[in-house]
């Protein structure tokens, strides 16, 4: 050790340095091991060189206290502590200064007491002591302010360690709020703020009803200040505990906002914005504590927002004619009229429009007050931008709202916020086009950006205001004065314009537009360059419109616009962005306005062949050269195609996934506009690429190589023969996929057909179905699967369809392996399906036998026989309505054996046939099917709902009431059957039906009510897929429909049963699936219907299901940790209660006898209460809970427990999201 040399007495003062400096460097290796001599010698040696004259060694001493913490016994800590703390007592400022800096340095390193370590407790207990003590010492403010930053740092790190001390701290603290020094009362609220974290409920308690007397007690107006400032820190610190105080503590807020006094009228507002903002229960609403308060505090934000008492806006528009005059001069006397220093009632107004954003940003139905009361009336900058914020924000809010917007003839149309704010435009417009021509740069940034949020908002709804918003948006590109900022806000702005607007608005103004984009797209800031680029390429689409007839004439405005944006494409030293920006800009250029660039076309093309080559910019290029091959103007891209169309073929090799899909489409536009243009030696270099792209691994590339085959054999049918063979070995290994869906499967079937219509091609018809069917008729080693033989059948309908007079062989091939009892039941089924998808398309009236094949395969002893001969039947059905539905409909009645077959085969045709061709069929299968409803048989009650739920959609205005009639009937079977129905006829898509529905449903959610058990069950599942198709059905009925859902997840006694089996006696629990039904229910209304429930009272059924049955613990386990992102202030103040079943599940032990599936079963629901575990320690306060703090070093303790627990944190560091539940 150096400590030789850095002996006090002896040694110089940069000796001492290079030895504090060494000892150092030596303490932050993790090999170093103290005796106990040593420790003390160095404990010893560091104390003393804190009182060091010099400050740099002071300064390394105080730094080498931190590693030490870790390496020195606890006693020796605890020297340095008292020591510490003895110092800062001292007459000397700067050991004063130094000592404090120390004491911070070991707290910050002292290891956190979830590890399980005595030690912290032991040393914050007496740093508590001594700071305690510190703090009341009223004659030196200094010690003071450091005591209460120390006690602070400790509260904040450390809270839950000084649990037992919590008392005494606030007994010190509270004094302090009355401190004549304002620097006191700060710092005590601050420590205040962190020790409401982790206090117990009492001292919490405590601390507000001392607050709620001062307050009622009023004694001065500035502890008044000081107390609201304490009750705001609160709030912000810890919302969630403050909710259940408020109903005493915000009319008090309220009655001071009425006090002449802005300093205080501040803090009001800002308390306000806490409460709002920091008691959120969830992500999009404020809690119900403040609800009724809401409307109070939205009045005085809208009252003071405009309390400015030293000016009248009254005199603006008289203002705005006299400044047409001479302006300069009247904007002269304006400022020195008002810049009154000692006017501070800005801050009131600007602490208003922030407390009124958190109320935006929180209440989606109070949106309606918003509009009706804002305005953009300011002289202050700061306020103006909060304003702008303020209304930014409003119109965030606005968007979402369209999904529950009322339908155009409902009632109350004007109040609904998007048509309000429409009806908003001019006036918004007349407030902000003055303020774009201020000298503010702050100001005209927030109009822009205000603007901007408008119209996107609503698009088109600035067109007829252009021409106030023009001369704005030039002054800001053109001001010389005008940041870097302002100009990008600006072009911003513009782009959204230009997006959203019809281009004719703007074509008075183009002239005037033009020279500042120009001179943007030549500033030297690459992202000025940039943001004008994007402008210039809307604006081309803008000045000549492809899609519709234009009169403007845009010639002129070429000149201007080629030259700039050809220099940007040539320079190869310029930013990346700006080289992107430039090629897909002149390729726009090129789109729209190319028959007028005449010589200049061919020079750029020849760049852009450049630009192809290089690896940079190459993926960008692709992209233009599509946009350019696909231009109506019909650009010569001759000279470009004999050295660019190798290149292209060439990246389909790169390893580049958007290289490839972007080639494959630009190869695609190529060969259907340019195809006199291309050599077969071209194609041919294209094609010898495709094979491999064609694999399973990638549907997405599959398919868009495959799309463009299919315009290669209809374009160039002679080149496909060449390499047919190996292509289409790629594509039946893909049609033989079990992955094969889709887009995919379209894609095949498109080319399968374009490949028999070629009449070159060199394998035909009868060759592709063998080849289609080959590995079911002869089966190799590798099965095919299952999944595959639906896509096999689809292939073989599309070729079908396109060869019609070979179709009928093929047919009756496929109806004699049915008959043929040496056909394996894999070649039946295939036959089958292949029977189905023919039928649909076309009748098979022709086929004599084959309702009586289809019939005997029902009584086949397969089961996948039976299912592919009911889905033919179906589907044969589809396509000969006449025939076979009448005849299907009488074997539905006379055949009971076969009927669940035959009703899987009607439920195909009703969910296959146009509305059109059924409805002279729907009376008789509604009775058939009514016939049927109350059959014993579960499975064949749900077919019979589908196919009546399917069926109402065919006529909804009529079959709906009919359907809605049968639920008072007598049979729990038929009630069952209609709710089930009901649950058929809702979709995630608009339908005609939705309107009636919405009218009835609460009819048919009555049965949630109904004595039956089953019948509560369905109702349950109905309920489920309203809330997660169409929550719109569900939301006004909430209030009526939860206390019966919620009942239902109480677990009864009376259904659960013992049933003695041998001499084992096992319980039953008939409540066990509605139950479920019911969390499911409730899992689902938390993504759909979230600002629609009480969550204090869905977290008490969610604690209910953290103790109940397997199944049930399994699913709110997933709902607690989804919760936890929703709404983790509720879920915090449920902490408690919430972690007790939590850690019984986790410390459960298995009986040792017990089979393994209860071995696994447990695992699984360890996994899964630790998945929950995982989701609570992502909250930011949780980790300050004593309970939680217990929990985990309990986890910590435990191996099992503690491997379980790093499992699931590395599953959830490989997954992007949250774990959530399908419940639909």
């Amino acid at each position: 050790m150096c400590l030789c040399t850095s002996q006090y007495t002896s040694a110089l003062c940069s000796f001492r340095f290079m030895a504090t400096n060494d000892l150092m460097m030596e303490l932050q290796k993790d090999s170093i091991k103290l005796d106990e001599d040593s420790e003390k010698k160095v404990v010893k040696m560091l104390l003393k060189l804190l009182e060091d004259k010099n400050g740099e060694v002071q300064n390394l001493a105080v730094k080498c206290l931190g590693p030490l913490v870790g390496k020195v016994k606890e006693y020796q800590v605890e020297t340095i502590v008292d020591t510490l703390c003895t110092n800062m007592l001292s007459d000397k400022e700067q050991l004063r200064d130094i000592s404090s800096i120390g004491l911070k340095t070991v707290i910050s390193e002292l290891p956190p007491a979830a590890t399980g370590s005595s030690m912290t407790a032991n040393v914050c207990k007496k740093i508590t002591a001594q700071l305690t003590g510190a703090i009341g010492k009223q004659e030196d403010v200094s010690v003071q302010l450091e005591a209460l930053d120390i006690l602070s740092d400790m509260l904040s790190r450390l809270g839950g360690t000084l649990y037992s001390f919590h008392s005494s701290i606030l007994n010190c603290l509270l004094p302090q709020l009355t401190s004549p020094r304002l620097a006191v009362r700060k710092r005590a609220i601050i420590a205040l703020g962190h020790l409401v974290l982790t206090c117990s409920g009492n001292v919490f308690s405590e601390l507000t009803e001392h607050l709620l007397v001062e307050l009622k007690r009023n004694e001065s107006t500035s502890t008044t200040r000081t107390y609201i400032q304490c009750v705001a820190g609160i709030s912000r610190q810890a919302g969630h505990r403050i909710g259940e105080h408020l109903e005493k503590i915000i009319p008090l807020v309220v009655q001071y906002c009425n006090v002449e006094d802005d300093e205080l009228r501040e803090y009001c507002f800002q308390a306000f914005e806490s409460f709002v903002r920091r008691v959120f229960i969830c992500c999009d609403r404020c809690p119900k504590e403040i609800d009724p308060h809401i409307p109070n505090v939205m009045g005085l934000c809208l009252k003071y927002i405009t309390f400015d008492p030293n000016y009248n806006y009254n005199n603006e528009e008289e203002e705005e004619m006299m400044e047409t005059e001479n302006g300069e001069d009247e904007e002269q006397e304006s400022d020195d009229e008002y810049s009154d220093d000692d006017d501070i009632s800005w801050k009131v107004r600007r602490s208003a429009a922030k407390c009124l954003e958190a109320l935006v940003s929180s209440r989606h139905d109070l949106l309606q007050g918003f509009y009706k009361n804002l305005s953009f009336k300011e002289r202050e900058e700061n306020v103006k931008a909060d304003i702008f914020s303020t209304y930014i924000s409003l119109l965030k809010q606005t968007v979402p709202s369209q999904s529950w917007l009322p339908a155009s003839g409902a009632s109350g149309k004007d109040d609904v916020p998007l048509t309000m704010l429409q009806s908003q435009v001019p006036s918004i417009v007349k407030a902000l086009h003055k303020q774009l021509k201020e000298k503010s740069i702050k100001s005209r940034q927030g109009c822009f950006c205000l603007l901007t949020e408008l119209a996107n908002v609503l698009p088109g709804c600035l067109a007829d205001h252009i021409s106030s918003l023009v001369p704005g948006i030039v002054f800001s590109l053109a001001d010389k004065s005008s940041s870097s900022n302002m100009r990008i806000d600006s072009l911003s702005f513009l782009h959204v314009l230009l997006c959203n607007h019809p281009p004719e608005v703007f074509h008075p103004h183009i002239k005037i537009l033009l020279p500042p984009i120009v001179t943007c797209i030549g500033d030297p800031f690459y992202k000025i360059t940039s943001e004008a680029l994007l402008v210039t390429q809307q604006l081309v689409k803008v000045i000549r419109p492809l899609d519709k007839s234009c009169t403007f004439d845009a010639k002129p405005y070429l000149k201007d616009l080629f030259p700039v944006t050809l220099k940007r494409l040539k320079a190869a030293d310029i930013d990346q962005e700006v080289k992107e920006r430039a090629i897909s800009c002149m390729a726009q250029i090129i789109y729209n306005l190319g028959d007028h660039l005449s010589n200049d076309l061919q020079p750029t093309l020849k760049i852009f062949l450049e630009r192809l080559k290089n690896e940079i910019t190459r993926l960008t290029t692709v992209k233009a050269l599509t946009l350019i091959a696909s231009s109506p103007l019909k650009i010569d891209l001759r000279p470009l195609l004999g050295e660019g169309f190798p290149i292209l073929a060439s990246f389909l090799r790169k390893n580049q996934r958007a290289l490839k899909l972007s080639t494959l489409t630009a190869l695609d536009v190529l060969v259907k506009n340019y195809s006199d243009s291309l050599k077969p030696s071209m194609i041919e270099s294209v094609l010898a690429e495709l094979p491999a792209l064609i694999t399973e691994n990638d549907m997405h590339v599959s398919q868009v190589a495959i799309v463009f085959l299919t315009t290669l054999t209809k374009v160039y049918p002679s080149c496909i023969s060449k390499i047919s063979g190996s292509v289409l070995a790629e594509i039946l290994q893909l049609v033989h996929s079990p992955l094969l869906q889709g887009g995919v499967l379209n894609a095949i079937t498109d080319f399968f057909q374009a490949l028999v219509l070629t009449q070159t091609a060199a394998v035909g018809y009868s060759e592709l179905v063998q080849q289609l069917t080959a590995p079911v008729y002869r089966p190799g080693p590798a099965a095919v699967h299952k999944q595959a033989y639906c896509s096999v059948a689809k292939c073989v309908a599309a070729l079908s369809a396109a060869c019609p007079k070979e179709a009928p062989a093929t047919v009756n091939q496929f109806i004699q392996d049915v008959k043929s009892p040496k056909s394996s039941s894999a070649v039946q089924v295939l036959a089958l399906l292949s029977l189905a998808e023919v039928g649909r398309a076309t009748s098979l009236s022709a086929q004599r036998e084959l309702k009586a094949v289809i019939l005997e395969a029902f009584t086949s002893p397969s089961e996948e026989v039976k299912s592919a001969a009911s889905y033919a039947l179906g589907n044969v059905s589809v396509g000969n309505l006449g025939e076979y539905l009448p005849f299907m409909l009488k074997e539905i009645g006379s055949q009971p054996k076969r009927q669940y077959l035959l009703l899987h085969s009607l439920k195909e045709v009703i969910s296959a046939c146009p509305a059109d061709s059924l409805r002279p069929y729907v009376e008789d299968i509604w009775a058939l099917l009514f016939k049927h409803c109350e059959c014993t048989e579960e499975g064949t009650r749900n077919v019979v709902a589908e196919c009546l739920g399917k069926l109402t959609l065919v006529n909804p205005s009529e079959l709906l009431p009919r359907l809605k009639k049968q639920l008072p009937s007598g049979s729990p079977h038929a009630r069952s059957t209609v709710v089930t129905a009901v649950k058929f006829t809702i979709a995630d898509q608009p339908q005609p039906i939705d309107a009636l529905l919405k009218g009835c449903i609460g009819d048919f959610l009555k049965t949630l009510q109904d004595p039956d058990l089953n019948v509560r069950r369905v109702a349950l599942a109905m309920f489920n897929s309203a809330a997660h198709n169409k929550p719109s059905l569900i939301r006004e009925l909430l209030k009526a429909v939860l206390p019966s859902l919620y009942s239902e997840t109480k677990v009864r006694r009376e259904l659960i049963r013992e049933v003695e089996m041998g001499p084992f006696k096992h319980t039953v629990d008939d409540g066990l699936d509605v139950r479920k039904a019911a969390f499911e229910c409730m899992y689902t209304l938390l993504e759909s219907c979230l600002d629609q429930l009480d969550i204090y009272e869905y977290l008490n059924h969610v604690e209910d299901g953290l103790k109940d049955h397997y199944d049930i613990r399994m699913l709110t386990f997933i709902m607690l940790a989804r919760l936890c992102t929703l709404c983790p202030n509720a879920v915090l103040q449920r902490l408690e209660r919430l972690i007790e079943p939590l850690r019984a599940t986790c410390s459960t032990k298995v009986k040792a006898g017990s089979v393994k599936q209860e071995f696994e079963k447990q695992d699984e629901l360890k996994r899964s209460a630790m998945r929950a575990v995982a989701a609570l320690l992502t909250i930011p306060e949780v980790e300050k809970s004593p309970v939680m703090a217990e929990f985990s070093s309990q986890i910590r303790a435990n191996p099992e427990m503690a491997s379980l627990f790093e499992s699931i944190q590395k599953d959830s560091a490989s997954l992007p999201t949250s774990e959530s539940m399908d419940m639909s």
